[in-house]
């Protein structure tokens, strides 16, 4: 009898949300991003803020949180209490090729409970009209034909636009020299003079060079069309079957917070994420709305860095 009674009392308890997690939320929410104010990360962030703090009831208030390209906000959201109350607007670069490249103060698979992704941003592979080649095909038979003769620019070593470079020598198998800048104004700079060949530059920053002829734009990075540019193939259907390189935008909590929790979270951004204004909203920026399930987005982490990592390995590319 007692046992029966203790089994039933354990399940009672098991199916029982908690007193915190019935109360949730109660008082304000930060969600820290981890870049300074004014730029795409901000564009994702604050509508997603004001739609969520509408449909749980408590406001949602913006922390920029700047430096290392992300890490310095992702270190903060890590180390706070797993309470509901401080999530992360989080993105590829701190959550999936930081770990290659860098020593962190957290563990990306272990150290945040992913609750949704909101949205994805591509990168555009364009060309200096010097280029002789009008088409990906041609470009990666120019490229075949003329080893180390053609350069691409990037933002920075290591940020996503580099490794999407890298990642397209190793699927087209095709040698070129991966010029690094102190950021995308100075690469695009340089690339619209002609002193690099190449890039794969974000593509929402592209579009006035793009459609004014500066540059020719011969693909997109994601495995969808995009928006944007819904005549620009993909760079899988051109000619890398499985090429894919893009930006995730996801909301995240620290480890650790309650499962009743994540899933109020979870359902709260993927309605918000559906909402028409915040997709509007993201489409004129050149994003791609999106939206998963925690388990989804967890597989997404656990297997882009899997994947930068063998890129970043192969290019040899050392950690700070």
């Amino acid at each position: 009898m007692r046992t029966r009674f203790l089994l039933a009392l354990a399940g009672v308890a098991a199916a029982t949300p908690s007193v915190h997690s019935q109360t949730y939320p109660n008082r304000a929410i930060r969600l820290v991003v981890p870049f300074a104010p004014g730029g795409t990360a901000d564009i994702i962030g604050r509508p997603l803020a004001q739609r969520l703090g509408e449909l749980l009831g408590q406001s949602v208030v913006l922390d920029n949180r700047g430096g290392a390209g992300g890490v310095v906000g992702a270190s903060i959201a890590a180390k706070s209490a797993p309470d509901g109350y401080t999530l992360l607007l989080g993105s590829s670069g701190a959550l999936t090729i930081s770990p290659s490249l860098s020593k962190l103060g957290y563990d990306p698979a272990k150290d945040f409970a992913p609750i949704g992704i909101v949205a994805t941003s591509q990168f555009i592979l364009v060309v200096h009209p010097s280029v002789p080649a009008k088409d990906v095909k041609a470009l990666v038979a120019l490229a075949r034909a003329r080893p180390g003769a053609l350069s691409f620019g990037s933002a920075g070593t290591g940020n996503v636009g580099h490794l999407a470079g890298e990642l397209f020598e190793r699927m087209a198998k095709v040698d070129m020299v991966h010029v690094p800048y102190k950021g995308a104004a100075p690469m695009t700079v340089d690339l619209l003079a002609g002193q690099v060949d190449l890039g794969f530059p974000g593509l929402s920053s592209l579009v006035p060079h793009v459609k004014s002829g500066r540059v020719r734009a011969l693909a997109v990075t994601g495995l969808r069309r995009s928006g944007v540019f819904p005549e620009l193939p993909t760079l899988d259907e051109a000619a890398l079957p499985g090429y894919e390189a893009i930006t995730f935008w996801g909301v995240l909590a620290p480890g650790k917070t309650p499962p009743e929790i994540i899933q109020r979270l979870s359902m709260a951004v993927a309605e918000a994420a559906r909402t028409a204004e915040l997709r509007d909203v993201y489409i004129k920026a050149g994003n791609d709305p999106a939206t998963s399930t925690p388990e989804e987005f967890a597989a997404r982490i656990r297997t882009d860095i899997a994947k930068w990592a063998q890129i970043v390995k192969a290019a040899g590319i050392q950690q700070d």
